[in-house]
């Protein structure tokens, strides 16, 4: 049994999207979580600008001491955690391969409709895994890029927001897909508007619940499950503290403690 900290990291506030989930599933589990708020969005940079960001982060949160990294950033996992994850002797989780699974569950005509950043659409990361898991599925993805910065001004239940996603969406309902993943942990904060946008016929994915599923399992397999809670949660960003936490507070609706800027 372990009782170091779980590391989650993201681009900025979508990733407290997977620390609900850890609150939910994992309680026993204290959580340091990282917010690249200085480089938000992930979206729009290139391939080896996000595998830099990635090796910057994890670096950090190994010498922090964490015992396993979960990576609730969708285009990190998309565009860097395959060639970044073996420099690591640390056990590191991402977002997209749950996601996947959990779209194959849920799909029923193998007609999958994935909302992301531009650049995890642009990469076929989500294509390739479906693919791999359900080969004659017909997988349809849509960059979003609004929808990121949105998040960050916490405007997410905003008009604009709702025009937005139904300019983003619009393509994909065409198409007849019955299930949608949100293929950004920014995504499920618009996820009482997608539902109304895209209506009860189709399945709506949030990998967040199957990723910690998978790193609670991980946990165990490996004998790094705490035995109980030993202190509280820490978050810290690479941009405005302030700013972060007032966001995260409005959509957790929850208070945090304390956030600190990273001193990296």
């Amino acid at each position: 049994m372990d009782g170091r900290q779980i590391g989650i990291f993201d681009s900025g506030v979508g990733g407290l999207t997977v620390v609900r989930e850890v609150w939910r599933r994992l309680p026993n589990e204290r959580i340091l979580y990282f917010g690249d708020t200085a480089r938000v969005p992930y979206g729009g940079r290139t391939a080896s600008e996000i595998e830099g960001f990635a090796r910057q982060i994890i670096s950090y949160l190994q010498a922090c001491g964490v015992k396993l990294i979960i990576v609730a950033c969708n285009t990190t996992s998309a565009l860097a955690l395959d060639k970044v994850e073996r420099e690591f002797d640390l056990p590191l989780v991402g977002v997209l391969r749950p996601g996947a699974r959990a779209a194959v569950k849920a799909t029923r005509t193998g007609r999958v409709g994935v909302i992301a950043t531009e650049g995890t659409a642009r990469s076929g990361a989500y294509e390739r895994a479906i693919k791999e898991l359900m080969p004659g599925a017909e997988v349809l993805s849509q960059g979003c890029p609004l929808l990121v910065p949105l998040v960050e001004a916490g405007q997410a239940h905003s008009r604009e927001a709702e025009e937005a996603l139904r300019g983003y969406l619009a393509p994909l309902l065409d198409r007849g897909i019955d299930t949608l993943v949100l293929g950004c942990t920014h995504y499920p904060y618009f996820e009482d508007e997608i539902k109304q946008i895209v209506g009860p016929d189709v399945a709506i994915v949030d990998p967040a619940g199957e990723t910690v599923e998978a790193a609670s399992e991980l946990l165990d397999r490996l004998d790094l499950a705490s035995p109980a809670g030993t202190g509280p949660d820490e978050f810290t960003v690479s941009g405005d503290p302030e700013g972060f936490a007032r966001v995260a507070e409005k959509l957790l609706k929850s208070r945090l403690q304390r956030v600190t800027r990273s001193a990296w």
